[in-house]
């Protein structure tokens, strides 16, 4: 059974929504500071911290993406959009999906990732456990 997880744009948050473009824009974001940080240790990092392509299904570009593994320890991370009703306003989100075929390598990226992107966005990060992490401002 898949699993999903959601960063959710609440009040507070550095944006209201993404595009997916944007949520590409940020995932190449995070290779080029691990390439950065491989460059100060002196060792190839961005192979294993981002060990994935970014692929599209034709027709279904504005929808969803997904992330394919170059190594037999990952498969496959799928990231979507979308928006949910919260009261009287409407809440955006980014819903990360770990596919049936998905390995522990995929699940521990993808917690990563979703960790990195909500708290750069200073949004609230629903985990794949069913618990939250904060990362908005509260008051």
């Amino acid at each position: 059974m898949s699993q999903s997880a959601y960063i959710k744009f609440v009040p507070g948050s550095a944006v209201e929504a993404l595009s997916l473009a944007e949520v590409k824009d940020r995932l190449s974001r995070y290779k080029e500071q691990t390439a950065l940080t491989g460059q100060q240790l002196d060792w190839n990092y961005v192979e294993a911290a981002f060990p994935y392509t970014v692929e599209t299904k034709p027709g279904e570009e504005d929808r969803w993406f997904y992330l394919k593994g170059t190594t037999p320890q990952y498969n496959y991370i799928l990231f979507g959009i979308g928006s949910e009703a919260n009261g009287d306003a409407s809440v955006s989100h980014v819903q990360v999906v770990l596919p049936d075929a998905a390995t522990h390598g995929d699940k521990s990226k993808a917690n990563e990732l979703c960790k990195y992107m909500a708290k750069q966005l200073k949004a609230e990060l629903k985990m794949f456990n069913g618990r939250t992490i904060y990362y908005n401002p509260r008051k």
